[in-house]
Formats: structure tokens, sequence, C-alpha cells
């Protein structure tokens, strides 16, 4: 909310030398956000000026400029800056005429953009200041001319400072309302808060304005069955307002006002609805009364219904939109937006104001749906105070009169629902057991009765209504809210709280941190990816039914993701098109497996809660999310230096990704060859840990590489960390210090070319019992020496004893026992 100081200072008494931060300063005391500061673009000598005479001069160019003779003081005085009296301008506009009073920029006026005014030659001539439009001034868009002044009230005499006249000198704080304070939306309302901050008085701007009842405008409500449990509509005001001017300029001061808080000036009848809006907080809409065809009705629009809207663009309305109909149909969707068929135009004569307070959700709901925020959507979300819609309208049409010759007839309508206000029992000592500061009841009850509470004392509590302005005042943790923010949050002590006695982490979140440490720190970088993907994403790697999003953020990502690698894979991507092309990514996080069931085939329209039943359905449709880790690996995993050539990442890197998320469990894991969906054919494994399938590891698809314009080579892996975290031991037990001296040998076998090397190496782990500490594949062969149809592997054995220095005969024993498995289980001789 910006707020204009001038228009402040007409509610409050505020001191002179105020400033943008003087007053931000004081509303930060009581909650609100500083944002910024606006205005105080122009300085120096701006005066107004006369035409004297001027002589049009075509260039050769083919423009037509004016060469000047303006009077920027009286006659015979220094002019703002020091010089005469009657200067010689250049100009391009042609739209003023001798006698005209029009602003001037003289030498040393800085306007905004930091353009700095001074005397120069151009067009033959020494231009000596500058004839200001009102788009140089900032008071509009208008750039076809020079500003006149003929809309000032009083004829201003020549030399006056017009910065003073115009109220460009004018500036303007901004501050952060949050959205539960939705009153702050007004002049009003900071005004209100500006007067607690910093204790001076404050005057209602409502109570300056002379109210009456407006009856005998056809009016109908046919919203008493509300589907969000509260009516759409709770007051509905209109009033009419004859014979105005739609041409008449709008006030030069309401311009400025208006585009310090943020809004651009429209035309007469608009600039007024949103200056009153603005004032006091209640949004107004204004109709051509003569474009209405019968009265007015409200209600909830019908299937398929349509409204043309005030941006020119059809919308289909959906059976929850509040709209406003005259006999054609919708002429405006309320709270949000007017319909174009009742448009106000040059050509309006007769207006029809509207002040309403409507459902804060179903404005809210409507908004988003057409997309279409608005400032009148904005503060019926936040909820309007349903008593001020009278002097808004009021206020409007005095405005209109004064300045748009326009005639207020009291012809309108009028709705109310009465409303009871709701009574919220303070116990006393409530306030200090919550905040912890000892708060007294008559400290209590100043401050409610300041921010305009009715509080009756009831001895052992405060008896205390809400003011119809203050909606989100509903139970007495807000009014202890309100007492700890207008006394001052520098009162709460500020003490460490003690934290409560616990077991730490759990065996899970233990297991997750070891896991994303040790990628962490073998060299992997950790990203966090959305859960949506795309349809073709989600089945790179998977081929089953996906969970679709009702409501997806991105249209293009409609499902929840399967696997973790598509969304890696374009990480990958997005860091490649940055120059970044060796990576190690990897995330944990969870993925989404198969739907159960259909779930409900409908749910309530609105804000009505499910069935039972309903909810029954749903949470047990809801499908599995297992958590994952996965990671994807490519370019250079070692970078090439003298006397090292560079090694690519690929399967052998994921392998051993694969094998450092294993170690975390505490447990061992063998990978088997497999065909997986997405991975490359020949260099895909899936991995076993017990018997049990636990994921996949190996080496991208080359056709999704080259879809995704990625390396040919890239190393992929996907685990479920809770089907590991299931298989692992609950607690891990470190193993002994190796102090002893270790046996190594190698051992080549052959066995048949289908049989996988990681099976063979868990049987030479089991055959050769304790004494083997490691097993490590080192080379696969298939060529000269072997036959036909076989391999030969080669292992390299690590043997240790923890009691005694192991002998070379105990490690071929050991050896010997382990080469017995293999060929019991697959027929493995020793090579030659």
């Amino acid at each position: 909310m910006r707020i204009p100081l001038s228009w402040l200072r007409e509610s409050v008494d505020l001191e002179k030398e105020a400033t943008p931060n003087s007053v931000m300063a004081q509303l930060v005391k009581v909650g609100l956000e500083e944002e910024g500061s606006h205005g105080g673009e122009l300085s120096g000598p701006i005066v107004v000026g006369e035409v004297l005479e001027f002589a049009d001069e075509p260039q050769s160019n083919g423009k037509t400029i004016r060469w000047c003779k303006v009077r920027v003081a009286r006659d015979g005085e220094l002019a703002a800056d020091g010089g005469g009296d009657v200067r010689g301008i250049v100009c391009g506009a042609s739209n003023f005429l001798i006698g005209d009073k029009v602003v001037v920029s003289l030498p040393g006026a800085v306007l905004p953009g930091n353009f700095v005014i001074s005397a120069r030659k151009t067009y033959g001539h020494v231009s000596d200041g500058m004839i200001a439009s009102a788009r140089e001034l900032s008071l509009s868009d208008e750039h076809d001319g020079i500003l006149r002044l003929i809309t000032v009230d009083l004829d201003p005499e020549v030399g006056t400072n017009a910065l003073a006249l115009l109220g460009l000198n004018e500036s303007a704080a901004e501050v952060n309302v949050t959205p539960d304070r939705g009153y702050c939306l007004s002049i009003r309302g900071i005004a209100r808060e500006y007067s607690h901050a910093s204790k001076v008085l404050f005057t209602d701007p409502a109570s300056r304005v002379k109210v009456s009842r407006a009856t005998g405008f056809p009016l109908v409500i046919d919203d008493l069955a509300p589907i969000h449990g509260i009516p759409g509509v709770s007051r509905f005001r209109l009033l009419s307002v004859t014979g105005i001017n739609a041409k008449a300029l709008v006030p030069d001061w309401m311009k400025t006002r208006l585009q310090l808080a943020g809004m651009r000036s429209i035309s007469i009848a608009v600039d007024i609805t949103n200056y009153v809006m603005l004032e006091l907080g209640q949004p107004l809409h204004a109709y051509d009364q003569q474009k209405i065809s019968g009265g007015i009705s409200v209600r909830r629009a019908l299937a398929e219904e349509q409204l043309k809207t005030l941006d020119e663009k059809v919308r289909k309305l959906s059976v929850e939109d509040l709209v406003i109909c005259d006999e054609s149909g919708p002429i405006g969707m309320a709270g949000v937006m007017g319909g174009f068929s009742t448009e106000v135009s040059d050509g309006t004569t007769d207006l029809l104001l509207e002040a309403a307070v409507f459902d804060p959700i179903s404005i809210a709901r409507s908004s988003r749906r057409h997309k279409l925020p608005s400032e009148a959507s904005k503060r019926f979300e936040r909820g309007v105070d349903p008593e001020v819609g009278l002097y808004a309208l009021y206020r409007a049409a005095a405005l209109l009169e004064e300045f748009a010759s326009g005639r207020v007839t009291n012809f309108g309508a009028e709705f109310s629902i009465p409303v009871s206000k709701t009574t919220i029992e303070l116990p006393i000592g409530f306030a200090g057991e919550l905040v912890g500061v000892s708060y007294t009841k008559s400290q209590i009850s100043e401050v409610l009765l300041e921010i305009g509470c009715e509080v009756v004392d009831k001895t052992d509590f405060l008896s205390v209504t809400a003011p119809s302005w203050r909606p989100d005042l509903k139970h007495k943790t807000d009014l202890v809210e309100e007492v700890a923010r207008l006394l001052g949050y520098d009162l709460i002590p500020s003490r460490i709280p003690t934290a409560p006695p616990g077991r730490g982490l759990t065996a899970r979140q233990k297991f997750r941190r070891r896991v994303v440490a040790a990628l962490s720190g073998s060299g992997h970088v950790e990203v966090l990816n959305y859960p949506f993907v795309s349809t073709e994403q989600n089945s790179w790697f998977n081929k089953g039914v996906a969970v679709v999003l009702e409501n997806a953020m991105q249209s293009e990502f409609p499902e929840l993701r399967r696997s973790l690698i598509a969304p890696l894979l374009i990480a990958a991507q997005r860091n490649i098109s940055r120059g970044l092309t060796s990576l190690a990514l990897y995330e944990e996080g969870s993925v989404f497996l198969e739907p159960k069931g259909q779930g409900v085939s409908s749910l309530p329209l609105g804000g009505q809660r499910p069935s039972a039943s309903d909810l029954r359905v749903l949470n047990e449709s809801i499908p599995e999310q297992p958590k994952h880790v996965a990671g994807v690996l490519l370019g250079d995993w070692i970078l090439q230096a003298p006397g090292q050539k560079a090694i690519e990442a690929g399967y052998p890197q994921a392998i051993d990704a694969v094998s450092t998320v294993i170690a975390a469990a505490g447990i061992r894991a063998t990978i088997t060859q497999k065909v997986v969906p997405g991975f490359h054919p020949g260099r895909a494994g899936e991995v076993f840990v017990l018997g049990k399938s636990v994921g996949y590891v190996g080496e991208l698809d080359p056709a999704i590489s080259e879809e995704l314009h990625l390396p040919r080579r890239v190393g992929v892996y996907e685990i479920n960390l809770d089907a590991v975290f299931a298989l692992a031991p609950e607690v891990l037990v470190a193993s002994e210090l190796r102090i002893m001296p270790a046996a190594t040998q190698d051992l080549s076998l052959v066995v048949g070319i289908k049989v996988p090397a990681g099976e063979v190496s868990e049987a030479i782990y089991e055959g050769a019992g304790e004494l083997l500490e490691e097993v490590r594949l080192v080379d696969d062969y298939r060529g000269t020496g072997v036959a036909a149809g076989s391999k030969s592997l080669t292992f390299s054995l690590v043997f240790r004893a923890q009691d005694r220095t192991l002998t070379q005969i105990e490690a071929t024993d050991a050896r010997d026992k382990a080469v017995a498995l293999a060929f019991e289980r697959f027929q493995a001789t020793l090579r030659a």
C-alpha cells in the first residue's frame, strides 16, 4: 500500500517535516513492513508561466516549432532561477494559445529520469527553459501537447511554484500489508495505525461524509443458499448520480495522489471511484445507468454462461462465480471486474454507483479462476468494513458533484443481512500466560478500546466486541496479539527455550544422513528438483500408470515422477547449456507409484468438507511414495593433466556410487546384468541385497542422451532407500582395526559367458570363509586361450586374520575352497 503523505495528513496530525522514511518507521512499530518511498523526482524552479507571443517556424526536417515569449515572473521581478521575467523558449507543441497559463521548467530544474533543464541553443534560438507536458511532469501519460493550466480553480499568478500548485512536490511511503489486515489497504486504515504508533489524533475520513438513504431502484438478491457456508453478498448498496460530464478533467491533485498510490488516471468517473476506494477501503463500481435493462440482481452464474468483461474478453463463467445481472444477463463479475456492456464512456450522463460486501472466499476463487487479480478483489478477499459502504457511495457522489457537475437524487437501493457481532471473552491473565509479559487489566482495556473494540469489564475477564473493520479478530489469541503489537514487541523478553528430552534422530533419519554425506563426500553434488514431469519423461524409465495432477502448475508437466532420473537429466541439460560439462548430480526424494483404485467420482464444490467415506476412499487411494536416491554422471570424472589422460564418467562410476550407498547401510550388494527401460541395452544391471532387488545401475540409453543433447555416455543409477534400509541391520557394528599383515592372491576362473561376474564373486566370498577380507574383479577376458562360449574372470583376493600373521598356505587353502564352491555352482575352472 502506497501512502501519499499529504493524503495521510488529512486524517492524522502528521509532522510538517515528515518524510516517507519517518512515516514508515512509525508504521513498522505496529507490525507493517517497510517497502520503500516514491515521489520527489521533480526539483528546482518549476513555475507558472504565461504565453505572451509565439511564432510558428517550419523546419527543413518537416517539423514546425514555435518560438515563444513566456512571462515566468511578475513584471519587473526576477524569476525563481534569478533570471529575467520574460524568456524565449522553443516548443514543439502547438496546442496552446496566447494568454494561456503553462508550466515552465527553468534552467536548474530536474525532471523525472534525472533530466536536468538548462539554457541551450536549438533550432537557431537559445531556449531558456522548457514548457512541460503532463507526461514530463509525471502527471499522466498524455504527451500530445503541453499542459495548459485551465483546470485549476483559481487562476494561478505568473511565477507561482507549480510543484506546490499541482501537488508535484508530494511523496509517498509504501508498506507491505499482511493478508489478515485488509483494513490497512486504505488511507483510513493506515492513518488509524499511524495514530496507534505515534499517539497522534486520528480523524476518520468517513466521519466527514454526509449520508442519506437511497431507495427506488429495483434490486433482487438471489444468493441466500450460499455455496461456501456464508452468503455470497451480505451488503449491497446502489446510488444514482445524474447529469455528470464524463469528459470533465480530473483535478491535478487527484491525478498526483492516484499516481503516487500506484494507479493511473483514466477518466473522471473511474478516478473518483478508485480515489474513494484508496481513501476508505471500500471498492466501488460505476455503471452507465442508461445501459442497464430493468433492475439489478445478484446471483450465481448459470452453467455455460458467459460475460464480456471490461478488458473486452469473453469469459466462460463457473457456477461458483457470483455475478451482477440485469434483464439481459450478467453485467459484471462481483468484486472482480465489471462487464463491457455497461462500461462508462465519454457519452455517459447518468451513473449508478455500487458498494457491496462480498464473500471473501467466493471473490478469491473467482479472481484466481479467471486470472483476474484487481485492486478491488484484493480488498474483498481480505474483508471490507461492512459499515463503510454507504459513506463511500456518498463520498464518491460528492466528488462527482464537485468535479463532474453531477447531481445526487437519493435514487438507489440497499440490501443488508443483519449480522450479530461476535463477542470474545478474554481472561485477564491469558495475555501474560501467552506472551510472557505481565500486562495489567487497564493496559489491555486501553489497547482494545484504542483499536475500536467495545470492552466490558466482567471482573475475571473482559468481554470484547471487535470493530466492523477488523474481521480478523475472532479469538482471544487475536486480541492478545493486538495488545503485544501496540504496547511494543520490545517488552517481550528473549529467552532461549529449554529443549525437551528426546531420543534424537531416528534410525531412518541417521541412515539418510549417512547416504547423502557419503555421496557428497565422494564428489557428488546434491540437487532438488520439482516432482512434476511430462508424460514422455515419466515413460523413459517406467511404463506404469502415473499420478496425474488435476490442477498442474504447468500444463506441460502434468504427472508426478515415477523415477528421480528424469528430473536429474533435465537439471544436467540445463547445467551443460551454461557451460558445466562435467557433472556428478544426485537427488534423494520421493517417487510416486501407481495410484490405488479410482478415488472418488467427484468432490463437493466450494468450501464444503468431503464426507468421512470420501476421505477414507481418498486416503486408501494414495499411491506408495518410497524414498529413492538417484544420480547422473557425465563428462570427465578425472580431468586431463600432464601424464594423466582424462577418464570419462560412465557405468563404473555409477557402480561406485551404488557401492557408497549400500556401504552406508552396512550391507553388501550384488549386481546382475539386465535390460532396464531407459538404460543402455548392454550396460545396465539390477542391484540385489540379500536376494531382493533394490535398484538399477548402468548407462543412459543413447537415444535419450541424443534427444536431450547430452554426451553419448552418461552414468545413471537409482536405489530404493526404503528397501535398503529395511534390509540393513538395526545396529551398525564397526569392524576391528586391521593390525595384521594381509596375504594377497589373484584368481582367474573360466566360466560360461552368460554367468554373471557378480554371482561368481559372491560364491568366492562365501566359499573362502571369514579369512577373505576383500574380493575385487580386475579383468574380464574373452579371446585367444579361452574356449568359445566362455570367459576368464580374474579376481584380486585379500586374506587377513585378526589374531595372527596369515601364511600363504592358509590363504591358498581358503582360495581353493572358494574355487570348489564356484565349480559347484557354475562349473568354474582355474585358468591355466
